[in-house]
């Protein structure tokens, strides 16, 4: 099954008739007649979208999308509403309650199904996995209100359209409005590009409208924005095209400033949430791999991808140096200078450490004063003279230090494993591996230490 769609209609014909088209389209069907219920009902059948008659015997769409906004998990679910035919006035109504979209009698199955379609893919492209991420992660987000204002480009196949377009629109709209013509790329993807793109689809050739948006959802720079189609007297296989193409709106009514602004209304507080959802998964899982002291990866990250470095070793036939660098006597640091003094060394070790290496490279705190380093490509020779170059590296300045008299003398040991993929042992996974060649750092560093401090030492794997 594609997903589950509860049906609303107290006639039912009405139902049995939706029923039939969307079972073939492979979608578990669920109905329902009223509102009364509706709460425990959508919470039992957990439906992926909802399909309402615009009356229902004890109320309306805008009804519906009120009982579900009143509970957070419900309030997601898409809605999509049937009305009669060219009621402009109860589609203008039911937008501005937040209806995802009406679409009117008769339906064409086409369109009909794209529309189905374009609604799930935005309610399980941009809002389910996030929100399931943040919460089972412990990151999400409180909801806030959208605020804009937004940048919309109106994009026609003649100047003068647009023109018009957009001295109408203006009235209706807070947001910043562009023109231009169809086929203009690049002015449409200088920076900053618009956060909402209403394409006209001329009825006699919309192969040009309609490859513009298989581009703009292809971009990564346009990929996230709202696309609108106004496509008075298309056809119906070019209105399904536009939907299936990433459209997130179709107005086949043609131009209607009122209806517009509400749909970008719409339109845009649902990409805010996106776009907010968004940055907060990408923030915590930044965090959740990251030292928030220094900034570098902590030990999370380390282990994973030392590992799929010494895959990419052995698949290259190259090779490999790992580093287990130490403060010396850093527990003197804290005693003597207080623990704010020793963060202090800390970050700036790591911001000497990061402007030593490649991005390439990989530089963890794993411990309190411990730093893993991982530099693929570098033999033997090459690690024992970047070794040296990190004890330089931190003995040959002194740390400054708030409180303290004088600048503070710090010196670092250094253990360094090389391995190369010839010399690899087949025993054991690249995870097992991976940990064996932490040891065997981990002993390197244990020499340094015992050899007086302040030095390296570099040993060949034993894997």
């Amino acid at each position: 099954m594609q997903g589950t769609i509860l049906i609303l209609d107290g006639v039912a014909t009405n139902r049995i008739i939706l029923k039939v088209q969307l079972s073939a389209a492979y979608y578990r069907i669920v109905q329902g007649t009223d509102l009364v219920g509706l709460r425990d009902l959508v919470r039992r059948t957990r439906p992926d979208l909802i399909v309402t008659a615009m009356k229902l015997p004890d109320g309306t769409a805008e009804d519906v999308k009120k009982i579900l906004s009143e509970d957070p998990p419900q309030a997601a679910i898409p809605i999509l509403a049937i009305g009669n035919q060219r009621d402009r006035m109860a589609r203008l109504k039911a937008l501005a309650a937040g209806i995802d979209d009406v679409l009117e009698q008769p339906l064409n199955d086409l369109v009909f199904q794209a529309r189905i379609r374009s609604l799930l893919r935005l309610r399980d492209g941009a809002e389910d996995l996030p929100a399931m991420t943040g919460e089972v992660l412990g990151f999400a987000e409180a909801p806030t209100a959208y605020s804009g204002p937004s940048r919309v480009a109106l994009v026609t196949a003649q100047a003068e359209t647009g023109t018009v377009w957009r001295s109408q629109l203006a009235s209706k709209t807070r947001h910043s409005l562009r023109t231009f013509r169809l086929g203009d790329i690049q002015g449409l993807m200088t920076q900053p590009v618009p956060d909402a793109i209403v394409i006209e689809i001329p009825r006699r050739d919309p192969a040009p409208a309609l490859s513009l948006m298989s581009e703009l959802f292809a971009r990564s720079s346009t990929a996230n924005c709202v696309v609108i189609a106004l496509a008075e007297g298309a056809e119906p296989h070019s209105l399904a095209d536009a939907l299936d193409r990433g459209a997130q709106d179709v107005m086949a009514g043609g131009f209607d400033a009122e209806e517009l602004a509400l749909r970008l209304e719409l339109d845009l507080a649902r990409k805010a949430r996106r776009d907010r959802l968004r940055s907060t998964v990408r923030a915590g899982l930044r965090a959740a791999v990251l030292d928030p002291m220094t900034g570098l990866y902590n030990r999370r990250y380390a282990l994973p991808y030392l590992t799929s470095a010494l895959r990419d070793t052995i698949g290259t036939r190259g090779d490999l140096a790992l580093m287990m660098a130490d403060l010396d006597h850093f527990k003197q640091i804290n005693d003597h200078y207080g623990h704010a003094a020793g963060d202090a060394v800390l970050i700036e070790t790591a911001q000497r450490l990061r402007l030593m290496f490649e991005p390439d490279d990989m530089i963890a705190r794993v411990g309190g004063e411990e730093f893993l380093i991982a530099i693929p490509g570098v033999k033997a020779n090459d690690a024992s003279r970047i070794a040296r170059r990190i004890c330089a590296e931190i003995n040959g300045r002194p740390f400054r230090i708030a409180g303290a008299e004088r600048p503070v003398d710090v010196t670092i040991s250094v253990g360094v494993v090389t391995i190369s993929a010839g010399r690899i042992g087949a025993a054991g996974t690249d995870e097992q591996l991976a940990t064996r060649l932490i040891d065997q750092a981990d002993q390197a560093l244990y020499q340094s230490k015992a050899a007086g401090r302040n030095r390296f030492k570099t040993i060949e794997a034993a894997a």
